[in-house]
């Protein structure tokens, strides 16, 4: 592969601020997140237009999993941008996953409902969620590897805005609930309220896009030979960094997608409007974007895995008391804490991960590695875990059921941490 000699120059830590390395990674991220998060937020409205059985509760499970089904195609979306993006580089590895990504957010943007069109209408939905899952699937690898590969020092720093950026989306995401759920009536959000933050999503798609082909090459990837066959390379040297990067995850997805679900769980658990939860999901938002940062400086200061292990731990032992919390007194101050509480502590481990997964695999199988590990972890972990909550609810009677789930995800995050604290270091 050639590389233009002036991006390379361009790209080197003593030429490049850092604001403009994070930007270049952050945005594209950002907005690639924005439609996921979008479609779980309006998962009961979504469930009404497009998935309609006569049962409410069917219907929100059918959309859940949907929503869950476009996981099932992210470790094949991590195999070929993965695999692409260490063969021609983090630039066009970002570039087509951005492509993907605006095409499936056309898709829900303009699409019939049920009520217009009948079957076609959930099988488009499905194709969107299936093109989306695929392109999502290899921004993590390629995102974080732009970003740790411009820096030898603030890696933990540099790749916290992995985690930060979609805290920021979160904000604007919640913020749309919140506006449109508190400001139109039923009948206007059904009608085309629901339509507006995708269109949003479109809109400011192309400037992700316009910003991702303008970026200079890392250094740290023109400096070595991109592997021909990084897919067996990484495979049979090292399968041991795959399995402890996927086990670092699971806590950080399970977590993730639970507070996603809290708007949901807020309507039909606990009664309460459906601004309550946009509103707390807003304040962890708030909470997730602000503090990834200092947990990723933090860990090039003390460590990656010490911060990680004590937040895992954390999880494992609140996790149900913030679920009692919230059945036994619903209201919009405990929703607020219990997602504030959960987003703090996501952000202190979350902010450190991306650092550490990149430090398992060398520069020529990184993309490819972290995308791989961390869409296996999500596909198995997280994107289910709304349908899992909704379920354990519906099969056991327990309001408190999730929470169980959290701690059972937290106890395998533990065990691969220690296994790389005695391994590596870290």
């Amino acid at each position: 592969m050639t590389i233009d000699a002036t991006a390379i120059s361009a790209a080197s830590p003593g030429r490049v601020p850092v604001y403009r390395v994070i930007v270049a990674a952050a945005i594209g991220n950002a907005l690639e997140w924005f439609d996921f998060l979008i479609y779980g937020y309006f998962a009961v409205t979504i469930a009404q237009l497009f998935f309609p059985t006569g049962n409410p509760t069917l219907s929100l499970l059918i959309t859940l999993a949907t929503f869950g089904l476009s996981y099932l195609v992210r470790p094949l979306g991590a195999i070929v941008i993965g695999a692409y993006t260490d063969r021609f580089g983090r630039k066009a590895g970002l570039t087509s996953s951005i492509l993907l990504m605006m095409l499936g957010t056309t898709i829900m943007a303009v699409m019939p409902t049920y009520a217009s069109i009948g079957l076609a209408a959930p099988i488009l939905v499905l194709l969107a969620r299936l093109l989306q899952g695929f392109s999502v699937g290899g921004e993590f690898g390629s995102a974080t590897a732009f970003l740790v590969e411009h820096t030898k020092t603030r890696k933990g720093f540099l790749a916290s805005w992995q985690w930060a950026s979609q805290g920021l989306t979160a904000l604007v995401a919640s913020a749309f609930g919140v506006v449109l759920t508190g400001a139109l009536s039923h009948d206007q959000l059904m009608a085309w309220g629901w339509r507006v933050p995708f269109f949003f999503g479109l809109l400011i798609g192309p400037i992700g896009l316009y910003i991702r082909r303008r970026m200079a090459e890392t250094p740290e990837f023109a400096a070595v030979e991109p592997t021909r066959t990084p897919v067996r390379d990484l495979l049979r040297q090292h399968p041991g960094s795959v399995l402890l990067a996927l086990g670092a995850s699971i806590i950080s997805n399970s977590s993730n997608y639970l507070i996603l679900y809290i708007p949901t769980y807020a309507v039909k658990q606990l009664g309460l409007p459906q601004a309550t939860g946009f509103t707390a999901t807003l304040v962890g938002a708030i909470i997730l974007g602000g503090v990834a940062p200092f947990a990723g400086h933090w860990s090039d200061r003390v460590g990656r895995s010490r911060i990680m292990l004590g937040m895992a731990v954390l999880f494992l032992v609140t996790s149900y008391p913030i679920f009692y919390v919230m059945v036994a007194y619903p209201s919009l101050a405990t929703a607020i804490f219990a997602a504030g509480w959960l987003s703090l502590v996501k952000a202190c481990y979350s902010g450190v991960l991306p650092a550490l997964m990149s430090e398992l695999f060398p520069t020529e199988t990184r993309g490819l590695g972290m995308s791989l590990s961390y869409s296996l972890s999500v596909t198995i972990f997280g994107g289910f875990a709304p349908f899992v909550a909704t379920w354990l609810i519906a099969v056991t009677g327990d309001s408190l059921a999730p929470s169980f789930y959290l701690m059972a995800t937290a106890l395998l995050s533990i065990v691969a941490l220690i296994v790389i604290r005695r391994r590596t270091g870290l």
